[in-house]
């Protein structure tokens, strides 16, 4: 269903993906939009290893919130590990991540506190400041999880 990498010899194995969506910061997911037009927007988020899973929050209500209830199907892409090789200073190596999934809603309760925890603890320098601005916004932020069906990666020279 999923197609491979067409240039083998760019793939990087699972363990380089898996770090590659462990260590960025950003990525960018897209939805099946309004429409037939798809909708691609940046988000936080926080890839659980052991789960095989990736969390990202957001509002409750809105565009987002609406495209998944009508189709959960998902593409997520990271980039980045930017390698820069002394003979071609001007032309870096750059890894990249691409995931295919299904998104949900986490419903509220201690789960989803418990994930939103675990995404504030990525972003934040320190724990108390985390469960300040969880005890905060917590209540309005809405989780969303994506089950991962196929991941796949590359490392690419842009020249």
């Amino acid at each position: 269903m999923f197609k491979p990498i067409r240039k083998k010899i760019n793939e990087i194995d699972r363990s380089a993906v898996e770090t590659l969506l462990q260590s960025n910061r950003r990525g960018i997911i897209v939805m099946n939009g309004n429409d037939g037009y798809p909708y691609a927007i940046p988000i936080n988020y926080y890839y659980d290893r052991k789960a095989q899973k990736i969390y990202f929050h957001g509002a409750k209500a809105g565009h987002k919130v609406d495209v998944l209830k009508t189709s959960d199907k998902i593409c997520f892409t990271v980039y980045g590990n930017e390698i820069i090789d002394d003979a071609e200073p001007w032309a870096p190596y750059v890894q990249s991540a691409v995931v295919f999934g299904r998104c949900h809603l986490i419903e509220g309760g201690p789960e989803s506190i418990g994930r939103l925890k675990e995404f504030a603890m990525k972003y934040y320098p320190d724990e108390s400041l985390a469960d300040e601005q969880i005890a905060r916004a917590g209540r309005a932020t809405q989780m969303f999880e994506i089950t991962i069906e196929y991941m796949s990666g590359k490392q690419v020279q842009e020249k």
